[in-house]
C-alpha cells in the first residue's frame, strides 16, 4: 500500500478536523476544514483509503505546502 501526503494549498487555521486515523474515505471526501478568509475551505481525501495520521489541530495555523494528513491508499 502507498502513503500519500495531503498537503493545503493556502494559508489558514484548520477550523475543524473530520476524520481520525484509521476511517476509511472516499475521493473527494472532506478530511479537514480550514478557514480563511472567512470563508471554509474543505480539505480532501485526493484518493480513497485509509486515515493514516493527522498532522494537525484544530485551532493550528498552518501555511501553504503543509502536510495535515497521510493516506494509506
Amino acid at each position: 500500500m502507498a502513503v500519500i501526503d495531503v498537503k493545503t494549498d493556502i494559508t489558514g487555521n484548520v477550523w475543524k478536523i473530520v476524520t481520525k486515523p484509521g476511517d476509511r474515505v472516499g475521493e473527494d471526501e472532506p478530511l479537514l476544514i480550514l478557514e480563511s478568509m472567512k470563508m471554509e475551505i474543505p480539505v480532501s481525501a485526493p484518493e480513497a483509503g485509509v486515515v493514516k495520521e493527522i498532522l494537525t489541530t484544530e485551532g493550528a495555523t498552518v501555511t501553504e505546502g503543509t502536510v495535515l494528513a497521510r493516506l494509506e491508499v
